[in-house]
């Protein structure tokens, strides 16, 4: 196979990895922003300064990502060996950074579960505050779609600030997310209650209590989270492994054609001997020509 066709082979599958890299970067990037940013995100309630720095670093992980993908086309398409020797570097470097965050992740499991449920006990202490809005938001949204009531169970809201005012021996009064329905109309609070002589402190009347509790769902989500954040960084891994390995390769045939193109250079500048004479080549045909020993006036040259 000749070389122009090895290389641009190689130029279709360099193009090819790259744009699942670029993707797969750009998805990296967002789930990084989606971490940081996101105000209706679970995630954005936790204090756990692991899930900070992982969040960070799968931000800068994205970005970098971008910017190699473009940096390797670059190289290839203008056929630049030193473009490409920067996008192995960067390779290397990002290989070494998913793993330093992978690795973080991991072994930081258990404290950003502790975190997590450190949260969730804040989050029910200060709902129904104004000040913790987002978390009322998120917390409604988990239990009124798992059908679930607190994170161990209904009598989590006993710990509440403002069930505590009410000197409650038992979850008569829940948020009313925790209740399969809800009279209509009334008072505009977040609580409800099965017991209508609750009514006359605003809350609203609601009926079946849910009794299961929402940490499975929760855990569920968070290991959810953890194995699609571990499967983008091994996809990625393994991605990068096969385009270093095409990258050395076209950095080889890039060295070698331009090998060509030099010893081609030099044997086009180089003179021919056997054209250094032009006129010798005639006179020698010529005088071979008179040299023709079947004519009768031929005399054979004799040396003095």
């Amino acid at each position: 196979m000749e070389l122009e066709v090895k290389i641009e082979l190689l130029k279709f599958c360099f193009g090819v990895l790259n744009s699942i890299f670029l993707v797969l970067g750009l998805s990296v990037m967002g789930c990084g922003i989606w971490i940081l940013f996101d105000t209706g995100n679970f995630l954005q309630v936790l204090s756990s300064e692991e899930l900070r720095v992982v969040a960070s670093g799968l931000f800068m992980i994205g970005g970098v990502v971008v910017l190699i993908s473009l940096t390797g086309c670059a190289g290839a398409t203008m056929e630049k060996r030193f473009m490409l020797l920067v996008y192995l570097g960067f390779l290397i470097v990002l290989v070494l950074g998913q793993l330093f965050v992978t690795f973080l992740l991991l072994f930081n499991r258990s404290k950003i579960e502790k975190s997590l449920t450190e949260s969730v006990d804040q989050i029910i202490f200060q709902y129904g505050n104004s000040s913790d809005s987002s978390g009322s938001r998120i917390m409604d949204s988990i239990q009124h779609s798992a059908k679930c009531c607190g994170y161990k169970g209904p009598a989590d809201w006993l710990n509440n600030s403002f069930i505590k005012t009410l000197n409650l021996t038992s979850p008569v009064v829940a948020p009313c997310s925790c209740f399969s329905y809800v009279q209509p109309g009334g008072f505009n609070s977040f609580w409800c209650s099965a017991n209508s002589s609750f009514s006359g402190l605003g809350i609203k009347n609601g009926s079946k209590l849910f009794t299961q509790n929402c940490i499975e769902t929760i855990g569920s989500w968070l290991q959810g989270n953890f194995l699609t954040i571990i499967a983008m960084d091994a996809i990625l891994i393994l991605l990068q492994i096969a385009e270093v390995s095409v990258a050395a390769y076209l950095f080889r045939m890039f060295g070698k054609k331009l090998v060509l193109k030099k010893n081609k250079a030099l044997l086009d500048q180089s003179p021919d001997p056997e054209d250094s004479s032009p006129d010798s080549g005639l006179q020698n045909q010529a005088f071979a020509a008179n040299e023709d020993p079947t004519d009768p006036n031929y005399i054979p040259a004799v040396d003095p």
